[in-house]
């Protein structure tokens, strides 16, 4: 995790075939990300 954060302008996570997370770099944590890829993800944390 701490590489793709490291190398990436913008981040997209998927849950279950479906985008779950749209993050760019100054938003992301190893903590949003996780929670997107277990489909967790508050709506509000999305940045689409």
């Amino acid at each position: 995790m701490p590489e793709v954060l490291g190398m990436s302008d913008r981040i997209l996570v998927m849950h279950e075939g479906r985008l779950s997370g749209e993050f760019n770099r100054e938003h992301a944590t190893q903590e949003s990300l996780m929670a997107a890829a277990v489909g967790k993800q508050h709506s509000e944390e999305l940045v689409v």
